[in-house]
């Protein structure tokens, strides 16, 4: 399949905090982008499953239960699938390396981009502060944040009623309140810094929802963003060339666009590239 079935090939993907379990979690968007792509490798970023709000009460639909049977079907016809578990998910970290499905369990790996770049694969809360000094402040982090997610729900309802498109609440806030952009600043410096460390050209991780791509100090850092707020994705394609993908936007652009009379032409995603 290519770009002509309206199905893009790419060397690697990797998609982080899709937070499985949990009301905010953009299954639907998601399975679509499994839909509209195939890869030779898939990294799971961490924070795939919310097991923190899972022990708080159970959430399952059947859209959940499908992402988890996807990536267990690519698994099974040939992709190679690193999970690398999060915060959210860290009772997985028990079981690094382990192959279950055809999926591989590693605490961190390594990715070699087509160019030869090696960069570090890691969810990155080893970065923040907040979780690894203090685990009782990143529970509480996390209940304001559960809070911004609830109004921004709220939000987009209202927008929906009225004809708006999706609207991050969460994404907005974090844009525009100065703490939050020194805590992004400062976590993504330390990823980089952690990276050049280690001896690799970057770092590509998830964990703050802030899809971005940028140089810093002479290493690449990519964060791959989220499936709640924005439904962002980091591809690789066959050149070794990164681009983050903002699916969200993407499809609401090719759902206007299906409107009009048709074309000959097939859609083709917009570049949504950060970098």
């Amino acid at each position: 399949m290519d770009e002509d079935d309206g199905v893009t090939a790419y060397r690697s993907v990797f998609i982080s905090d899709i937070h499985l379990g949990t009301r905010g979690c953009q299954a639907e968007l998601l399975l679509d982008f499994f839909r509209h792509m195939v890869c030779e490798r898939l990294y799971l970023v961490g924070d795939i499953v919310d097991g923190w709000k899972m022990k708080r009460g159970w959430f399952w639909p059947q859209t959940h239960n499908d992402v988890v049977q996807k990536i267990l079907r690519m698994a099974r016809k040939g992709v190679a699938v690193t999970y690398i578990p999060g915060n959210h998910d860290d009772r997985v970290r028990d079981f690094c390396g382990v192959h279950f499905g055809g999926v591989v369990v590693a605490r961190d790996t390594v990715h070699r981009t087509a160019d030869g770049r090696r960069f570090l694969v890691i969810h990155g809360d080893e970065f923040d502060a907040a979780v690894r000094h203090g685990p009782w402040l990143a529970f509480a982090g996390d209940w304001a944040y559960r809070t911004v997610l609830m109004l921004n729900t709220l939000a987009n309802r209202v927008r929906r009623r009225f004809g708006f498109d999706y609207w991050s609440l969460a994404a907005f806030l974090k844009g525009n309140l100065g703490k939050a952009l020194r805590y992004i600043d400062a976590f993504e410096t330390a990823a980089a810094c952690e990276a050049q460390r280690r001896g690799f050209e970057g770092v590509i991780c998830g964990h703050i929802h802030q899809a971005r791509m940028r140089d810093i100090g002479g290493a690449t850092y990519v964060n791959d963003g989220d499936w709640v707020e924005s439904c962002t994705a980091l591809v690789e394609h066959a050149d070794g060339r990164l681009e983050i993908l903002d699916w969200g936007k993407a499809r609401a652009r090719s759902t206007a666009r299906s409107e009009r009379p048709p074309r000959s032409k097939p859609i083709v995603i917009p570049d949504a590239s950060l970098a």
